[in-house]
C-alpha cells in the first residue's frame, strides 16, 4: 500500500516538472532584469511616448471608441517601472525602488496632466460609457491585475515571449483610469477623479506584487551586501515602503470585496423574496455605502405585513442593518415616475426592433418565395438575346414555377412552366433541345414545355 503512495506521488511529481517548470524555457537572468531596469526609466523618447498615448486613449474615452483605447494601451510604456517595483522588492535592490518609485511618479503626474489638458479644451464633454467603467472598481478588476502581473513577468522571463506582454497591456488597462482621472480633474467631478485613480493605484500594487511573487517563485538571485549592517537596513526600507504601499491597497480591496459580496447578497434577496409572477421588479438599487436597497414594483401589491416579514429576512442572506424601501403602486410619492417612464419605453422600442427584425426576415423570405414562383429570378435580358441566337422563331417566353398534383395518388410537386411563342410549329428535336436548354438555364430539376 506504502509503494503505491509512493509510485503515486512520484508520478504527480514527474508530471508537475514535465509539465509546469518554469525554468524549462527560462530566459537569462540578466537579459530578463535588464529588460525590466530598461523600461523603468521616464525621460526622452519614453516619456514622449506616454504622452502620445494618453492623447490617443483620451480621444478613444472620449468618443466612445474600445478599438482606439485598446491602441493606446499597447503603445503606453506604463508597466515599466510598475514591475521595476516589484522586482526591486524581490532582489533587495533598494537604487531599483527608489528610481521605479520616482519614475512611477513622473509617468503618473505626466499622463494625469495631459489628459487633463485634452479634457479641458475638448468640445465633447459629454460622459461615455468607456468612461463611466473606470470610475468604480470591483473584485473584477484585482484578479485582473494580479494574474495579468504574474503572466507578464513569467513571460519576461521564458525565451518564447509571444504576444504576453501585449495582451497584459490591454488587460490591466492601466492607461484608462489615469485619462478618467483627468476628465475628472478637467470637468471638476472630485468623484470621478478618485475612482478612476483607486482603479489605477488597485492595479499598479497588484502588478507590482505578482511581479514579486513571480521573481521569488523562479529564485531569481537576490542583491548581496559586503556590508551587513547595510544589507539589513536596506532591506527594513525596502519591507517598510512595501508594507506602506500595500497596506492601502489591502484595505480597498477588502472593502471591495465586501461591497461584492454584499450587492451580490441584495439581488440574491430581491430575486428569491421580492421578485414573483404577480409582481415584477421593475428597477433595483443597492447602495452598500447607505446599506439600503431600494426596489421599483409593478403588479399585485405586497401587503405590509408580507413587507415586515421580508425586512426580518434579510438577516438570513447576510444583509443584517439594511434598509429595504419598496415602492409600489403608481400614486406612491416616492417613486421616481420619469425613471419608470424611460424603462418602460426602453423596454417598449427594444420589443419593437425584435418584432421589427422578425417582420423583415419573414419579409425577405416571402420575396423570395414569390420571386421564385413568379419566375422573376429566372428571366433576364441575357437569356432572351441567348435564345435569339439559338431559337430565331421564338417571339416570346415566359418562365414560372407552379404546383402539381397528382389527382390519383393525391402527390404534390414543384414544376417548372415554360411558355413559349413562336412564328412557326418547332420539330420534336427542336423542343427536346429547347426544353434541355431551359433546364441548364433555370436551374430546374422538372420543366413542362409548353409551344404556342
Amino acid at each position: 500500500m506504502m509503494k503505491v503512495r509512493k509510485d503515486r506521488k512520484f508520478l504527480l511529481r514527474k508530471f508537475f516538472h514535465e509539465y509546469l517548470d518554469l525554468n524549462r524555457s527560462k530566459e537569462d537572468e540578466q537579459i530578463t532584469v535588464h529588460a525590466i531596469r530598461s523600461g523603468v526609466e521616464f525621460k526622452g523618447t519614453n516619456l514622449w511616448v506616454l504622452i502620445f498615448a494618453t492623447f490617443i486613449a483620451s480621444l478613444g474615452l472620449n468618443v466612445n471608441s474600445t478599438a482606439v483605447i485598446i491602441g493606446a494601451m499597447l503603445i503606453s510604456p506604463l508597466m515599466g517601472p510598475i514591475m521595476g517595483v516589484g522586482l526591486s522588492v524581490g532582489l533587495n535592490d533598494f537604487e531599483l525602488m527608489k528610481r521605479s518609485l520616482k519614475n512611477y511618479l513622473v509617468a503618473t503626474l505626466f499622463s494625469v496632466t495631459t489628459a487633463t489638458i485634452y479634457f479641458s479644451f475638448t468640445p465633447l464633454d459629454e460622459v461615455q460609457s468607456e468612461l463611466l467603467a473606470r470610475t468604480s472598481p470591483t473584485i473584477y478588476d484585482v484578479f485582473i491585475a494580479l494574474v495579468g502581473g504574474l503572466a507578464g513577468i513569467v513571460a519576461l522571463a521564458t525565451k518564447e515571449k509571444g504576444n504576453v506582454i501585449p495582451g497584459v497591456a490591454i488587460a490591466t488597462a492601466l492607461m484608462p483610469p489615469l485619462c478618467t482621472a483627468g476628465f475628472g480633474l478637467a470637468t471638476g467631478n472630485l468623484l470621478y477623479f478618485l475612482g478612476a485613480f483607486y482603479l489605477y493605484f488597485i492595479n499598479s500594487v497588484f502588478i507590482s506584487l505578482a511581479t514579486f511573487i513571480g521573481v521569488r517563485v523562479m529564485h531569481f538571485q537576490r542583491k548581496e551586501f559586503v556590508d551587513k549592517a547595510r544589507e539589513k537596513l536596506v532591506k527594513r526600507y525596502i519591507v517598510g515602503i512595501a508594507i506602506a504601499t500595500m497596506c492601502p491597497a489591502i484595505y480597498l480591496t477588502y472593502s471591495i470585496v465586501r461591497e461584492t459580496l454584499y450587492v451580490s447578497a441584495a439581488n440574491s434577496f430581491i430575486s428569491a423574496e421580492i421578485q414573483s409572477p404577480e409582481s415584477q421588479v421593475l428597477s433595483r438599487e443597492v447602495s452598500y455605502p447607505k446599506r439600503e436597497i431600494k426596489v421599483v414594483l409593478v403588479g399585485k401589491e405586497i401587503p405590509e405585513e408580507q413587507l415586515s416579514a421580508l425586512r426580518l429576512k434579510l438577516e438570513q442572506y447576510k444583509l443584517k442593518n439594511t434598509n429595504l424601501v419598496v415602492f409600489q403602486g403608481v400614486n406612491n410619492a416616492g417613486m421616481d415616475i420619469s425613471n419608470i417612464k424611460s424603462m418602460v419605453m426602453e423596454d417598449f422600442y427594444k420589443n419593437s426592433e425584435q418584432q421589427l427584425l422578425r417582420q423583415k426576415q419573414e419579409l425577405d423570405s416571402l420575396h423570395e418565395e414569390l420571386s421564385a414562383y413568379s419566375g422573376a429570378n429566372l428571366l433576364d435580358k441575357k437569356m432572351g438575346q441567348e435564345m435569339k441566337v439559338l431559337f430565331p422563331s421564338v417571339r416570346a417566353v415566359s418562365v414560372s414555377k407552379g404546383l402539381q398534383l397528382q389527382v390519383d395518388s393525391a402527390c404534390m410537386d414543384t414544376l417548372t412552366f415554360a411558355f413559349i411563342d413562336c412564328n412557326r410549329e418547332l420539330s420534336t428535336a427542336e423542343k427536346e433541345k429547347m426544353r434541355s436548354w431551359l433546364k441548364a438555364r433555370t436551374g430546374a430539376n422538372k420543366l413542362r414545355l409548353i409551344v404556342e
